[in-house]
């Protein structure tokens, strides 16, 4: 296995308890105990997975995952957050910043193992088998690419936004239930809760515009992508 991951907590016991067991999993492990060591670490030699502390001496562990969100060779990196911190809207900040999952202390080394297997085999997953480029109106998805233009005009998503679309685009018509998206989005364990989704429908609303009306909430089932273009008001 030659997967790469960084561990980052101040709490040395922690950081060798996780390092521990990815080791033991087959992971090559790195460590680090700051928002800036993190930083330079993941300079050095950029890793295919992140385990992120949310509260590190010098930055945040947000700051530092938003640092790696803005960077190209970052982008796509794999971040699992691990944190004491338990209440919803950490989670959801943290879920809506670009993290792939989100643990909270005390965990189960086992099931962290798990989550870093599970989030390092979406990013493997290789790109569909059908037409390159889905359209759904004025949007265009290049599966090959992983990109997303409006109108021809580029969209910046992030991992989980993309395939939020993508699959609401892939079930046009459908309805899909918000456990059903939590499951084939998120491979989500039950702790995260079904308002993310209501939040990254509305993120991903905004960052299409226009186009974002085709996304249409069924009320006490979840959401789907039209089947046809949403009917537009009359000229006056």
């Amino acid at each position: 296995m030659d997967e790469r991951v960084l561990v980052v907590d101040d709490e040395r016991d922690i950081t060798a308890l996780v390092a521990y067991h990815l080791a033991r999993a087959g992971y090559r492990v790195t460590t680090a105990s700051d928002g800036p060591g993190a930083l330079k670490a993941i300079e050095t030699e950029t890793p295919d997975l992140v385990v992120l502390d949310i509260m590190l001496p010098g930055r945040s562990g947000y700051d530092v995952l938003d640092e790696m969100r803005r960077r190209d060779e970052t982008r796509e990196t794999g971040v699992i957050l691990l944190t004491a911190r338990k209440e919803e809207p950490d989670r959801i900040k943290g879920l809506a910043s670009g993290a792939d999952d989100y643990l909270t202390k005390p965990f189960s080394p086992e099931e962290l193992v798990l989550r870093v297997a599970a989030v390092l085999r979406r990013l493997r997953a290789p790109a569909h088998a059908g037409g390159a480029v889905l359209k759904a109106g004025t949007i265009a998805i290049d599966r090959a690419a992983h990109t997303v233009a409006v109108g021809g005009a580029p969209v910046d998503l992030t991992r989980i936004e993309y395939r939020l679309l993508l699959l609401l685009a892939e079930r046009r018509g459908r309805v899909q239930s918000r456990p059903q998206l939590l499951e084939q989005v998120w491979e989500a364990q039950a702790d995260i809760q079904t308002r993310t989704v209501d939040m990254h429908v509305q993120r991903l609303r905004a960052k299409l515009g226009a186009a974002g009306d085709l996304i249409e909430t069924v009320r006490g089932f979840g959401y789907r992508m039209r089947s046809d273009e949403p009917a537009r008001a009359p000229a006056r």
